[in-house]
């Protein structure tokens, strides 16, 4: 669970709010559908989520205190709920020029599960070979965005004790043997101690694609000359090069040259990023 949803929901215990939520867009917009702000009457409560800020958020926001005003005045008459279609433009003070549907939703503690539910957050799953310098600075990075994290090592004694909420860390000796157990899906990165334990790996990732064809992005820590030596290695074993094209090594944003830890982790992160979008889009064209 999320931390905007967790703080909603604890505040959702001692008062109703109006829950809003991006229904649907066209065009540029600044939230994507199902994204959603929970409005409550008392300030000190204030606001959870966002659905873009600006002139439209203002407004929204005062749409549903003055639902939850006629709710607190007359207690027994629990407002509806109602959607509104609003083109973004010179009207609102916003120039993304699209439109979108909000729904406005009254809410009080009887529907917490239901909410719960329905407002969890989809996370992609993400397995990460390597326990190291790069591995940790990935996992840090990785901590507010929708990646659920499995941390694996053939090592003991690796992974530091204050983990993430979202990441769960596992011994494998061989490493490569927790390859079968990847969420179907799910990202790979490989960035292990050993140069012989990640041409393991992305020979065991090349082989479940092969059988199964359920991995998501695939990326190996290295230079072009370290693929270069694993392309010659993996096609020894029987990978087509077209199998190899689905490996992605270097990984991170091109032009992103230093190899400091965290910088390589945010490089890393935004092309992960990248992939679970093209990989969304892809879904929903197909």
């Amino acid at each position: 669970m999320s931390a905007e949803l967790e703080t909603f929901l604890l505040h959702l215990a001692h008062a109703p709010a109006v829950l809003v939520t991006v229904e649907q867009t066209r065009g540029s917009v600044p939230r994507e559908a199902g994204a959603w702000m929970a409005v409550f009457a008392d300030a000190t409560r204030g606001e959870v989520g966002t659905i873009g800020g600006g002139h439209l958020e203002w407004k929204a926001t005062h749409q549903a205190r003055e639902a939850l005003l006629r709710w607190a005045t007359r207690p027994g008459d629990i407002p509806r709920g109602w959607q509104e279609r609003i083109t973004l433009g010179p009207s609102l003070g916003q120039c993304c020029g699209g439109s979108l549907v909000l729904r406005f939703e009254p809410v009080d503690a009887s529907q917490a599960h239901e909410l719960k539910l329905r407002l969890r957050p989809v996370h992609t799953p993400l397995a990460l070979f390597g326990g190291g310098h790069v591995g940790r600075a990935i996992v840090q990075a990785l901590e507010p965005l929708p990646f659920d994290v499995c941390w694996i090592d053939s090592r003991d004694g690796v992974f530091p004790l204050d983990l993430p909420a979202r990441v769960h860390t596992e011994h494998s000796d061989p490493v490569q043997a927790a390859v079968r157990d990847v969420p179907p899906g799910a990202c790979v990165l490989i960035m292990s101690f050993s140069h012989a334990e990640d041409l393991d790996v992305v020979a065991a990732c090349l082989q479940r694609q092969r059988e199964r064809g359920d991995l998501g992005f695939i990326g190996l820590i290295g230079s072009r000359t370290k693929w270069a030596t694993f392309g010659h290695r993996l096609a020894e074993r029987g990978f087509t090069a077209e199998e190899l094209d689905r490996v992605t090594c270097p990984i991170g944003l091109p032009g992103i040259e230093s190899k400091v830890p965290a910088v390589i982790a945010a490089s890393v992160v935004a092309q992960l990023l990248l992939a679970v979008s093209a990989q969304a889009t892809t879904l929903k064209t197909a």
